[in-house]
């Protein structure tokens, strides 16, 4: 099989998505691109996160074509790759169906920074206009308001990160999580006080390295390289 390391982190990040209360069932799906190739390993639509086995894992290339694999592909694959066309920062792509940030995406509201935690994602973390889920439109809307971010709320449906591997953008899907549910309590009782563009800014600077988590694996690679 092609990319098979890469099939079964997608296996494993799905049901981490599950155990950690990120979504339910068939809500979301992942992706990894292997730059180098130009294709991309993407979870297969219909499939409980806890049914999916490494062959059911699709592999296309950019353009969409499948390459292999015999499941069909998630409805949202043009979402994974309008993001690896147009972004050299991510090779990794999670999109999930968060329980606050959800709660946000059907208010239509943007995540402010309440939080220094969501540095981890951008400044704040936009909320794309609505479309269609599965839809070249719903993709483009979300490239849209992902610009400059890691992350973006999708109206009336969910959340989607992308970063350099499948360990940051699981990452940035839990910390927006977070961020997104001190907003939402907060908002309950008060007006937040939100942290100003220049501490936003000290903030990415300092996530440079800070907010950048690397598994034990790829360290042990570095070293040796």
């Amino acid at each position: 099989m092609r990319m098979e390391k890469e099939r079964e982190e997608l296996v494993r990040y799905g049901r981490k998505l599950c155990e950690a209360g990120l979504t339910k069932g068939t809500g979301g799906n992942l992706s990894i691109l292997d730059r180098k190739n130009g294709q991309v390993a993407l979870t297969p639509s219909g499939i409980d996160f806890y049914e999916i086995r490494p062959e059911d894992i699709v592999i296309l290339d950019l353009s969409g074509k499948v390459v292999e694999g015999e499941r069909t592909p998630s409805s949202e694959w043009e979402m994974h790759l309008l993001s690896y066309r147009e972004r050299e920062d991510i090779d990794a792509v999670i999109h999930a169906h968060t329980m606050y940030s959800t709660v946000l995406a059907c208010l239509h509201w943007e995540l402010p920074a309440t939080h220094y935690m969501i540095a981890v994602a951008g400044p704040t973390v936009r909320c794309a206009e609505y479309a269609t889920y599965g839809t070249h439109e719903l993709a483009v809307n979300a490239a849209k308001a992902m610009a400059g971010r890691k992350a973006v709320i999708l109206a009336n449906h969910g959340i989607l990160a992308g970063a350099k591997d499948l360990l940051n953008a699981f990452n940035i899907i839990e910390e927006v999580e977070y961020c997104s549910e001190i907003y939402v309590k907060a908002k309950s009782i008060g007006d937040p006080v939100l942290l100003s563009e220049q501490e936003m800014k000290k903030m990415a600077e300092k996530f440079k390295s800070y907010g950048q988590k690397k598994s034990i694996r790829r360290e042990t690679e570095e070293t040796r390289g």
